[in-house]
């Protein structure tokens, strides 16, 4: 199949997690209000949703190693809308925390799902163009998702959401199943045993350069979970704009990031990725200077939003680089690898995120100083990272 076709689907299939974490920010207030909640506690929401997709990666992924992409990739996509149904029926904060975490785990089978199919078909340099068609389709979704669900809340309330996620999810098992699995390349499974599965994390742990890039996308990824998480309270408490405004705003960050991503694949047919990650990286942590000083200084909304949108925007050449680079050593272990890097990438930035919720409710510019100063780790990452990735016969061999 062609690289578009396959980018096409996979990219429907990575847009849920954007839709399950940016629809129902606009709901964020009518939330509260209806569980008896304050604002920032249903951030938590947020958190143990981002957190769960991470850790239940590490059994998705050595699963989709062993017994293949398509049950693990369709088993996510059913406990996905399953738990989403639930999520609507919620009557308390309790509650609707517990059906998220269902959700992450099925959000989880199917995020790290996308990466090792990529893996199994192209590597090096081919591998982060197609990455980068992926995230270029799905920003639609991010892009999308707040105005979507600020349409609902106008017609509905908030539980109209979340229906709406277990039916995409549906609509994605059934064109899967028709279009993507009859026509991918085969790839042979990996029967292995609990202890080669342990050895198979322990050889990625192990390996300071993946590991680098693991290190680099669990901070990159923090700066702009810290903003998704607070999104809300940014422009629609802190400068009190309307639910369409906030949409808008947030859609700006799509619309840069899709653009940078656009910009980044041309870029590739004459730099290495890793030296375009290590400019891409720099440019977020100057956009994230800028709007420290803008915020201590009480600058204005556009000027906060103008910095927001260059910080978060930068993340359309991030990602696509950086997974590009961090799964480059194991084509073998794509599921184990991808694993290990969403793992990482969500449990860790959930945590952060989760504890950010202690002050994010009160002033922002403790939450500007926290993506900082994740942008600042990525940026002595990124700039210790070789200047080219070669594979590495040995980790090929395992």
């Amino acid at each position: 199949m062609s690289h578009f076709q396959l980018a096409l689907l996979l990219g429907m299939t990575v847009a849920l997690g954007p839709l399950a974490l940016d629809a129902y920010l606009p709901a964020f207030p009518s939330i509260a209000e209806a569980l008896g909640i304050a604002h920032n506690q249903v951030g938590l929401t947020l958190s143990a949703y981002v957190a769960t997709l991470g850790l239940a990666q590490l059994v998705g992924g050595p699963l989709s190693d062993r017994y293949g992409r398509r049950p693990v990739l369709l088993g996510g996509l059913a406990v996905f809308a399953a738990a989403a149904a639930m999520v609507a029926q919620a009557e308390t904060l309790s509650g609707m925390v517990g059906w998220r975490i269902v959700q992450g785990i099925g959000g989880a089978f199917c995020a790290v799902s996308v990466p090792a199919i990529v893996r199994d078909q192209v590597g090096g340099q081919e591998a982060a163009r197609l990455f980068g068609l992926i995230g270029l389709i799905m920003f639609i979704a991010p892009a999308a998702a707040p105005s979507l669900g600020a349409l609902i809340l106008t017609l509905g309330d908030w539980h109209g959401i979340f229906l709406l996620l277990a039916g995409y999810a549906v609509v994605v098992a059934l064109a899967l199943q028709g279009a993507l699995f009859p026509r991918l390349r085969p790839r042979p499974k990996a029967r292995t045993p609990v202890s080669t599965l342990v050895t198979n994390y322990l050889l990625v742990l192990r390996h300071t350069t993946t590991m680098r890039f693991v290190g680099i996308q669990v901070l990159c990824f923090s700066t702009m979970l810290l903003f998704i998480t607070h999104s809300s309270f940014i422009y629609q408490e802190w400068f009190g704009l309307s639910e369409g405004r906030f949409a808008l705003l947030f859609a700006a960050n799509i619309a840069l990031m899709a653009t940078l991503n656009l910009i980044n694949r041309p870029l590739l047919r004459h730099f290495p990725s890793v030296i375009l990650l290590r400019a891409q990286v720099l440019l977020q942590f100057l956009a994230l200077v800028a709007l420290v000083i803008v915020v201590a200084m009480d600058g204005p909304l556009w000027l906060v939003a103008t910095c927001i949108i260059a910080a978060i925007g930068c993340q359309g050449g991030i990602i696509p680089n950086n997974m590009a680079n961090a799964l480059e050593f194991f084509p073998h272990l794509g599921g184990t690898a991808a694993a290990m890097l969403g793992a990482a990438q969500f449990t860790l930035s959930g945590a952060i995120s989760a504890l950010s919720s202690v002050y994010g409710g009160h002033a922002l510019l403790p939450i500007v100083v926290t993506m900082l100063a994740c942008s600042a780790g990525a940026v002595l990452l990124a700039l210790g990272a070789p200047r080219a990735v070669a594979r590495e016969t040995a980790a090929q061999a395992a």
